[in-house]
């Protein structure tokens, strides 16, 4: 293990027993050696089922334990900056799920924290961004293969109306725009390499569960740039992403959870060519995983900063916040606010 980052898991969420631990297991600089719950039994059976060497019957267990490196937090949204900072006080290196919280002020505070303690690497687990189908259109952009790139246009979907599914209760954070729009916005972000400037949004709500269950927003970049997304929790699954430049357009078959057994696709077409890209398979877990551990074992900067991640935080909440006023949202003068309120 001298070569390899020590991993351990709060929590036993579906996305880490299904996804994340087996793509580390499999992972070239680390391994999972420890999983926690509050339930120890369910730890115990987790922890045997994949191949993980202690299980704990609590958080504070895990974070104790000086045999780990770095912790993966896949906890529910409204647990994530609370345990983040917890993990990063116990001198653990953190790669936490998306959304980094619950709001750009708490987003802020993890932030604040992981700079005093700046040994210490802190990521947002947006995996996509690993997949070498996005390396391919950020290098196809770059080259100015559909000239400048003006639009990105997104869709992320899925129906689910099961009110004890974590991703429907509004008290924790739950709804359409916190687990899968975030995507959407961190998609032109990504792409663009910018913020917006502004932003307006429409959002309709369950009439029960009071979560956002079917959300459309505009991004306003500089330079006359934009960027559009529905998301919903509510309508049949079905994702897709458009890049459209001067000179052509990309499209991305499956955006964000590309099979890691099959090929991936990438459409290019331009006013002279269409092209379509094959991509082969790869587990974008196990990249994110390797990419992260590389960064604490040559002592190097993670692959995107925290603050991107309280960024994509501070997008969505002005997001929200236009569907609330019913206009747009200057994300510039939210952001005097959070200073104002003396966050940073």
């Amino acid at each position: 293990m001298k070569n390899k980052v020590r991993w351990g898991v709060l929590s036993t969420a579906k996305i880490a027993r299904e996804k994340v631990i087996p793509a580390i297991q499999k992972s070239s600089n680390g391994r999972v050696v420890a999983i926690c719950s509050r339930n120890r039994d369910q730890a115990e059976n987790t922890a045997k089922s994949l191949d993980i060497d202690k299980a704990y019957g609590s958080y504070e267990e895990l974070l104790s334990d000086s045999d780990i490196d770095a912790v993966y937090i896949p906890l529910p949204n409204h647990l994530h900056v609370e345990w983040a900072i917890k993990a990063i006080q116990a001198g653990k290196h953190v790669l936490c799920e998306k959304p980094i919280g619950v709001s750009a002020a708490e987003a802020s505070r993890l932030l604040v924290e992981a700079q005093k303690n700046n040994h210490l690497k802190v990521m947002e687990a947006f995996m996509y961004r690993f997949h070498p189908q996005w390396i391919k259109v950020k290098s196809l952009i770059k080259d100015g293969v559909i000239g400048e790139v003006k639009a990105v246009q997104s869709f992320f979907s899925y129906f689910n109306i099961d009110p004890q599914n974590i991703r429907n209760k509004i008290d924790v954070a739950g709804g359409a725009l916190m687990d899968i729009g975030c995507y959407c916005v961190s998609f032109p972000r990504f792409l663009f390499d910018e913020e917006p400037i502004r932003v307006v949004s429409n959002i309709d709500r369950d009439p029960v569960m009071k979560t956002d269950r079917l959300t459309s927003a505009m991004l306003d970049f500089p330079g006359g740039k934009t960027s559009t997304f529905t998301c919903s929790t509510q309508l049949m699954p079905y994702q897709c992403a458009h890049i459209l430049g001067t000179n052509g357009h990309i499209e991305i078959e499956i955006p964000v959870n590309a099979p890691k057994d099959a090929p991936s696709a990438i459409w290019v077409r331009t006013k002279t060519n269409s092209e379509k890209i094959v991509v082969n398979p790869v587990d974008q877990y196990t990249l994110q995983a390797e990419m992260f551990a590389k960064a604490i074992l040559d002592k190097s900067s993670v692959p995107t900063d925290l603050a991107d991640a309280v960024n994509n935080m501070k997008v969505i909440e002005a997001i929200f916040q236009s569907a609330e006023h019913n206009g747009w949202i200057d994300i510039l003068l939210n952001l005097r606010k959070i200073d104002n309120e003396g966050i940073h």
